[in-house]
């Protein structure tokens, strides 16, 4: 199967999670799996979220950003994200990602199995 990104429907999610601005994102959804293209506007963020019962892959296509993510019983952890980075949120963990290009639009693919 070949997603064309450009051909599904497109959603804009103001402060989604509790995130500042708005993420933006056309997305693929098969009743089980989420997979889509996300765009973070400089300076918006996904809030910080606890994946329950799944897990998440995001692979960051353009732009620079901040991934906090959280183990169990851990604290939180910051690390800058860019081109090529990919990034994994086990079940059970926490995590958000912020755009923090004061120009750039941060832009990533990411595949929520299980939704």
């Amino acid at each position: 199967m070949i997603i064309k990104f450009d051909h599904t429907n497109h959603t804009v999610l103001p402060e989604f999670k509790g995130g500042e601005k708005e993420f933006s994102a056309h997305m693929f959804f098969d009743g089980t799996n989420r997979i889509f293209k996300g765009i973070l506007v400089p300076g918006a963020s996904v809030g910080v979220h606890k994946h329950e019962g799944n897990c998440e892959m995001i692979f960051i296509l353009s732009g620079r950003g901040t991934l906090l993510e959280q183990a169990p019983d851990s604290d939180p952890e910051y690390s800058a994200v860019s081109s090529g980075d990919c990034l994994y949120c086990p079940e059970g963990h926490t995590h958000s990602l912020k755009n923090t290009d004061a120009e750039e639009d941060l832009v990533f693919y990411a595949v929520v199995p299980k939704q």
